[in-house]
């Protein structure tokens, strides 16, 4: 074939088409080839291939050189061999160089165990380091979510490249020469002081430890061990599908009864379901999103289409930072990771007769960004939060080894009512187009007064970065518009900005499938299909409830006529919305 190239791997024949790169045709066959510097997330266009780590080096017949296998391209005849002792000596060599500038403090590396320099270094029998001289120095950055370990920097550039390209945010990117180069800010500012939105893509792209989240373990398990606190959780819905990959199951597995079970043992005093505020979300922003557009059909020119969805924290940071002549544009709706703590603090504490200052509300998110969003100052009440702590799916699953629960033989257990009662509508608020397809379900009904037979809206599934459907509400055509990514959502505003498509809603996440590729999954190394298996097991779930349509929830319908009113009424809306903020003084005109 015209297009194809027949070259031999380690005594393996193959045919691949041309363009394809010689780590690219090893792992077609199985042959697996080190590597730090490459990342990509397959299918959503995102690859760093500098070939600048030299891990990955391979020995070409009739090359004077070992070549990167990330970086060069097959050719016809070409005879390749990955594992000879000249290919392993160099990549011992390269690693051995890195280690001799970096930190030797595995043991409480946030990243010990999972470290892919500390498993090269092992695969390549390492047992000390044979160049020794001068360590960099770098200050520690700590933000409200994110921790910068620069001494840590292998100059990989994995961060620099889903900052830039997959996110547009461009906050990362390789600064000075030689032996002080390092991936840093503009200025080497802190990321509080930069554009940086706290998605944590960079986080979750870092080989090593130089870029994590946060730590929250040790706040929550003082908490835990204080018995004037009363300490509940609620759980996200991509945490369900992701959790079970730190112990071993397939990504996707649904373990949400042993994950009830486990915050039990655990010592949480309650365990509740954000699905459930995400039923109350879907009241909240399906009734304003129903207001707009009937409005707008009416002909109120004041009215600002399309409306957009505001559960993300990561997605509000960048509309806040990049368009803040949009900012009358998104929903007013919280999150619902922060409208689950106005409740539990309001309602619930009511209900037990517990003072606010006493209960301690912790969330486990998919998420990075959640840290910092609990520690906005809107969603305080005289300094004290909505919701105490975040903690990530990969938390969780640290709190649950340390306390030797054996994850995988637990029973399943139901959540606390009755803020764990929950829809499938809820449940698929982790997936890209979920949280859509849960406000279309139910302002459909509304908006016709006629039952939904199938709930299924597929035109708005899928992975596709940024993609659009039209859904009919009884003659009336709704143009949605979908974008996972900032760097997609990004190319979806600037067309709404400039007139190019007009939706009448739009949903945005900010990161790649939504929040089951949130910074705070369990780590892909850019393995996309475990992120894909966790979606597709959110519509499973979503399939298998009894319930599917958010208004149909009995424990909302009851929350409202026992304490809210009704849909964004003058109660839902001093303790379930909120209002944005112009930080354009932070993207230096970028």
């Amino acid at each position: 074939m015209e297009n194809m190239i027949a070259l031999t791997i380690d005594d393996h024949i193959l045919q691949v088409p041309k363009g394809t790169t010689i780590l690219e045709a090893a792992k077609s066959i199985g042959i697996e080839i080190p590597t730090l510097c490459h990342y990509k997330l397959e299918g959503q266009g995102i690859e760093n291939k500098p070939g600048s780590c030299r891990v990955c080096v391979v020995e070409v017949e009739g090359y004077k050189n070992l070549v990167p296998s990330c970086y060069t391209q097959v050719s016809e005849g070409m005879v390749v061999h990955t594992h000879t002792m000249r290919v392993i000596m160099a990549r011992r060599t390269v690693v051995d160089l890195l280690l001799s500038d970096h930190p030797a403090d595995c043991l409480v590396c946030p990243q010990a165990g999972k470290c892919e320099l500390q498993k090269l270094a092992i695969d390549l029998g390492l047992r000390e380091i044979t160049y020794t001289g001068e360590m960099s120095t770098y200050k520690k950055d700590i933000s409200p979510a994110i921790i910068r370990d620069m001494n840590k920097c292998i100059m990989c550039r994995r961060c620099e490249t889903v900052c830039n390209e997959m996110q547009t945010v461009g906050v990362l990117s390789g600064i000075n020469r030689g032996f002080e180069a390092v991936v840093g800010t503009a200025f080497e500012k802190k990321l509080v002081d930069t554009p940086c939105v706290m998605c944590g893509q960079c986080v979750q792209a870092c080989p090593v430890g130089a870029l994590s989240e946060v730590d929250n373990t040790r706040d929550v398990m003082k908490a835990l061990n204080n018995p004037k606190k009363t300490v509940i959780v609620q759980t996200a819905p991509a945490v369900r599908v992701a959790l079970g990959e730190e112990f071993g199951m397939e990504p996707g597995s649904r373990v949400t009864g042993k994950m009830v079970t486990a915050l039990r043992k655990l010592g949480f005093d309650y365990v509740f379901d954000t699905d459930f505020a995400a039923d109350l979300t879907i009241m909240e922003e399906g009734t304003e999103m129903l207001d707009r557009i009937s409005r707008y059909m009416q002909g109120d020119k004041s009215v600002r289409l399309p409306i957009m969805t505001s559960c993300c924290p990561g997605w509000v940071n960048f509309f806040e930072t990049y368009y803040p002549d949009m900012l009358d544009v998104p929903s007013t709706a919280k999150s619902p990771m922060m409208m689950f703590g106005a409740i539990a603090k309001t309602y619930w504490a009511e209900k037990l007769g517990i003072n606010r200052e006493d209960l301690v509300v912790v969330s486990i998110m998919p998420c990075v960004a959640k840290k910092y969003e609990c520690q906005r100052d809107e969603f305080k009440v005289n300094g004290n939060s909505d919701v105490d702590y975040s903690l990530t799916t990969r938390e969780l699953a640290d709190m649950i080894k340390y306390l030797g629960i054996k994850f995988d033989t637990l029973a399943d257990s139901n959540f606390d009512r009755p803020l764990g009662e929950s829809t499938g509508a809820a449940v698929i608020f982790g997936a890209t187009g979920g949280v859509i397809e849960a406000a279309t379900r139910t302002a459909y009904e509304l908006y016709t007064k006629k039952n939904l037979g199938k709930v299924e809206f597929k035109e708005l599934r899928g992975l596709t970065g940024v993609r659009e459907a039209t859904v009919d509400f009884d003659g009336t055509p709704i143009h949605i518009g979908i974008a996972h990514g900032l760097g997609n959502a990004r190319k979806l505003l600037d067309k709404v900005r400039s007139g190019e498509e007009v939706f009448h809603a739009i949903e945005i996440m900010a990161c790649p499938g939504g929040c089951v590729g949130g910074a705070g999954q369990p780590y892909h190394h850019g393995d996309f299909t475990k992120v894909e298996k966790r979606l597709n097991a959110l519509y499973e779930e979503d399939a298998s409830m009894p319930v599917r349509k958010s208004h149909e929830n009995p424990y909302i319908k009851q929350l409202y006529e026992e304490f809210l009113g009704e849909p964004c009424g003058h109660k839902a809306h001093e303790l379930l919305h909120t209002h944005y903020f112009d930080k354009s003084d932070k993207n230096y005109g970028l």
